[in-house]
């Protein structure tokens, strides 16, 4: 891969980064309300206390030069401030008890969906006009066109509730004791196992309908023509031939779907309640606590930008064409 275009596109990230940080601080700003009214709740606080708090979260300093000026030297240092809500507790400290549940959570369900939708999809469109196709695709149209809260419901009035085979929220029993670090990792993959399986559908559909599509227009290129008038047997065909380059868009999409998280994650965990950036999102902004809120659309941002360079990264090495 050659250095200028590796190089161009760490600079595009770097910049669309820098970008984000001014976007972060402004763009929460805007929104109606007051952080005040979380700091100073007690309606008998004197003015000098409320002044006081103020001058401690620099809510007292004009927007513009100085907050903003405190939030690009805090942020470039690492410092991501203290949270309005929990109460000068480092938002580092609250994302990261936050941000594995969603990890664990996302991450699980976007492999599965990856291995799954890729393969229903690539099979689908090489069977194209067959029965796996109509069944297939048919389902992963409804499935890709279903919410996610909509499929967690489902999910919990049949398996949690009236079944009762699986927990109906969060992510350990409330004060359960467990023998042994089996006990514990059962009873959290019983709390995982409908939240992973709702993630897991709605992303199937999506995968499965673009793989489909790469593949159908894939059969039509000269070298699929040229592989099959070979002689070699379909399985070849598909496996050297067609898939590697129908698996080129799937690269994008995959990196892409980062950025979906978040609005998966707040209906997805709400229904479930599970502790992760999605319910932490939700007592953010009902809060206005813009130093965590601040935090996790740095977090995913940053993390969406990370992600497309790599995709681009990898692009290069899969498609020859695209280093120019």
């Amino acid at each position: 891969m050659g250095s200028s275009y590796l190089g161009r596109r760490i600079v595009q990230a770097t910049l669309t980064i820098v970008f984000i940080l001014f976007l972060n601080f402004f763009l929460f700003r805007l929104m109606p309300g007051s952080p005040e009214r979380i700091l100073t709740r007690n309606p008998n606080i004197s003015a000098e206390t409320k002044a006081a708090l103020k001058a401690k979260w620099g809510l007292d300093k004009p927007l513009i030069p100085d907050q903003f000026i405190a939030y690009i030297e805090s942020t470039v240092s690492g410092d991501l401030g203290l949270s309005f809500k929990y109460r000068g507790e480092p938002v580092a400290e609250v994302l990261g008890s936050r941000v594995w549940p969603t990890v664990i959570l996302f991450g699980t369900g976007e492999v599965i969906a990856v291995f799954v939708g890729l393969g229903l999809g690539a099979y689908a469109g090489w069977k194209r006009g067959g029965p796996v196709d109509y069944v297939g695709n048919g389902i992963s149209l409804v499935l890709y066109s279903t919410p996610y809260f909509v499929i967690g419901m489902f999910l919990l009035v049949i398996f949690a509730t009236a079944l009762g085979w699986f927990p109906t929220n969060g992510m350990l029993t409330v004060g359960a004791t467990y023998d042994s670090l089996i006990a514990r990792l059962w009873d959290f993959g019983s709390h995982l196992f409908l939240p992973l399986v709702t993630v897991s559908i709605g992303l199937i559909g999506l995968y499965s309908i673009l793989m489909r599509s790469s593949i159908i227009e894939t059969l039509a290129e000269d070298y699929v023509l040229t592989a099959r008038a070979k002689g070699l047997s379909d399985g070849r065909v598909l496996r050297v031939h067609a898939l590697p380059n129908a698996l080129l868009p799937a690269v994008t999409i995959v990196a892409l779907q980062l950025g979906y998280v978040i609005a998966g994650a707040i209906t997805a965990e709400i229904v479930f309640n599970w502790p992760g950036l999605g319910t932490l999102t939700v007592d953010a902004l009902a809060s206005r606590d813009y130093p965590v809120l601040q935090g996790i659309f740095l977090l995913l941002a940053v993390s969406v930008v990370l992600a497309n360079l790599a995709a681009d990264i990898l692009y290069g090495f899969l498609d020859p064409r695209v280093r120019v």
